[in-house]
């Protein structure tokens, strides 16, 4: 039997299953192909293509301006790489948010053009009618609450959410709402560990946090903070295992000496 045939896939049902056991889920970002395909090999359980293509991999200050052709694009080119891992896309800012029936045409297209297995949308019981018809058509949902980076105006800064007692009263209602939705898990962004914690207990579809705790049923972070080909960035809930930005910025400029001294290429490094 090949490596290939025993490769197992993370589905959805996977994901309920590790929660119920208290397995944790691990999950990063991914927006091309070759860094999709190291991840999967590691054994990630789901790659996220998210909408924080818009920063790190176009440069843009917000979320907000990646279309969602530019999102099935990188869609895309992550199915390419992936044998093993759950596959899920953010539906972009104004992809979903008019009417349901939007949101529909749109998660539709992520699925026929890229091959993804599910979307991701942020927002609670406003968008509950989407989550309804996505998950109605036979496509899988995640949810996402907390600091929506979409709605990163409405909020002003990206500070944690739900500090307040009425914003974390909504968030345990929207979680419970996006379970009622038909949302196969839901990812907390930035809150307190404490509220993270009742959300975990209060539905029985997988939570995974980022900057919200360790009581979550697993953890994302983007690749790009984790290696450290981000600069300068350094909130509270990242743990940087690489410094990548360094260490290229070193490989680069030994890179120009050899070539500036006529030491690439060498004998050996031509025909």
């Amino acid at each position: 039997m090949s490596v290939h045939q025993e490769v197992k896939r993370v589905t959805t049902h996977t994901l309920q299953a590790m929660k119920v056991k208290g397995d944790k889920i691990a999950m990063l970002t991914a927006y091309d192909f070759s860094m999709a395909t190291i991840l999967d090999e590691a054994g990630i359980d789901i790659l996220l293509v998210g909408d924080s293509a818009s920063n790190v991999m176009a440069g843009h200050e917000t979320t907000l301006p990646i279309t969602l052709d530019q999102m099935i694009y990188h869609a895309s080119a992550v199915v390419r790489a992936v044998k093993r891992a759950l596959v899920v896309v953010d539906l972009p800012f104004g992809a979903y948010q008019g009417n349901s029936k939007e949101a529909l045409h749109s998660a539709i297209r992520v699925m026929k053009e890229s091959g993804a297995h599910a979307v991701k949308l942020e927002g609670g019981v406003e968008v509950s009618d989407s989550i309804v018809r996505i998950v109605t058509a036979g496509i899988p949902v995640m949810g996402h609450l907390g600091l929506t980076p979409q709605s990163i105006y409405k909020f002003g800064t990206y500070t944690v959410r739900a500090k307040e007692e009425a914003e974390a009263d909504k968030l345990r209602e929207d979680a419970i709402a996006l379970e009622q939705s038909g949302c196969f898990s839901v990812v907390l962004e930035k809150i307190p560990a404490v509220l993270a914690k009742e959300v975990v207990q209060s539905v029985h579809i997988p939570v995974i946090g980022i900057g919200a705790g360790s009581a979550c049923d697993g953890q994302v972070l983007v690749i790009n903070d984790l290696i450290g080909l981000t600069k300068g960035f350094k909130p509270r809930f990242l743990r940087q295992y690489l410094d990548l930005y360094r260490e290229i910025g070193a490989a680069t400029q030994s890179y120009i000496r050899d070539v500036k001294s006529g030491d690439f290429p060498n004998q050996q490094e031509q025909y």
